[in-house]
């Protein structure tokens, strides 16, 4: 299985979800956390290829 955005996308979700219905006050740090990795993931051809 080649792991790419697209089937770590979904696998991110289900822990986080799973994390969220386990302990509620996790929330902000999961989110926190998924919307830095998704911002990273978006920039980082930028950032490789100098701007």
């Amino acid at each position: 299985m080649e792991l790419n955005i697209v089937t770590i996308q979904p696998i991110v979700a289900l822990i986080a979800g799973i994390l969220i219905l386990v302990m509620p006050r996790i929330l902000n740090f999961v989110v926190a956390l998924y919307l830095i990795f998704i911002g990273v993931i978006g920039l980082w051809p930028n950032i490789l290829n100098g701007g």
